[in-house]
């Protein structure tokens, strides 16, 4: 099975740039590669900051992008969205409760998409509605699951990160960890870095972004740091055995080198690229 992630794509009003960068550009050029160079992909899962002012107009574009894909999209809302005003555009993904969660089938199991949103707050929140309903879901999953949500769960250790990671995770902890042996992966954005690690024994990961990038400047307290890397998203493969999580560089305009074969009666040392 092969997905796709595409996170922090803070769609914004036409000709506006966030560290100098076109994000309405960046987020086309990053589907069309990644629907150029995958078609075989099941799916698109897109994590959140879908917008960068949670504007109506931003919605409206991102669900003409939706509609024009040749594979399924598949959102979740972060910090920077307007859960109200994206509901608007997008009322079919509400669930019971108004929260943007749902359950989608995959060949290799199920993807279980969650909102981790709350007003006004930069950070990200789980409350005891939401906790009843992944609970539920996880406990009628009996297939591998994998879990797609915007905020991180676990801590960076970059101190004005960590303010705004999911301030909820003990309980959201709980829940996951009773359910442990069936999540397969959980996968997440809004920390705008490559990044890979676990949570309650889950395995987490989660690729720099489709437009600006950050940087993990461990010495500064108070405020965000980003970079000039390029833009990135991720492709994902699982089977039985196994995830494979690779982040793409779409935004990388250097040379790709062949410099060797991986067969060792090949390698040559007066020929290899070195």
């Amino acid at each position: 099975m092969k997905l796709l992630q595409l996170t922090d794509i803070h769609l914004t009003t036409p000709g506006q740039t966030i560290a100098g960068r076109d994000p309405n550009a960046n987020f086309a050029r990053a589907l069309n590669h990644a629907v150029e160079h995958h078609p075989d992909a099941e799916a698109v899962f897109i994590t959140g900051d879908l917008s960068d002012w949670g504007e109506k107009a931003d919605y409206e574009l991102l669900r003409r992008h939706v509609e024009h894909c040749p594979l399924p999209v598949h959102l979740c809302i972060g910090n920077h969205d307007d859960r109200p005003t994206f509901l608007d555009i997008f009322p079919e993904l509400a669930d019971e409760d108004g929260h943007v969660q749902q359950v989608v089938a995959l060949s290799a199991g199920e993807a279980i998409v969650i909102d981790t949103w709350g007003p006004e707050s930069h950070a990200g929140h789980y409350d005891s509605a939401r906790l009843a309903w992944l609970h539920n879901r996880l406990a009628e999953a009996e297939r591998p699951v994998f879990l797609f949500m915007h905020h991180n769960p676990a801590p960076t250790h970059i101190p004005p990160m960590d303010k705004i990671m999911l301030l909820d995770a003990e309980a959201f902890g709980d829940v996951v960890a009773a359910h442990r042996e069936k999540i397969a992966h959980i996968f997440h954005g809004h920390c705008h870095l490559p990044l890979s690690g676990s949570f309650r024994g889950i395995p987490t990961s989660a690729p720099r972004g489709t437009n600006h990038a950050g940087w993990p400047n461990y010495r500064e307290a108070t405020f965000l740091s980003n970079s000039d890397l390029p833009e990135s998203y991720a492709v994902i493969f699982a089977d039985q055995g196994s995830v494979t999580v690779q982040m793409i560089e779409f935004g990388y305009e250097g040379a790709v080198r062949v410099e060797g074969s991986p067969d060792y009666a090949d390698w040559d040392r007066a020929t290899m690229a070195r």
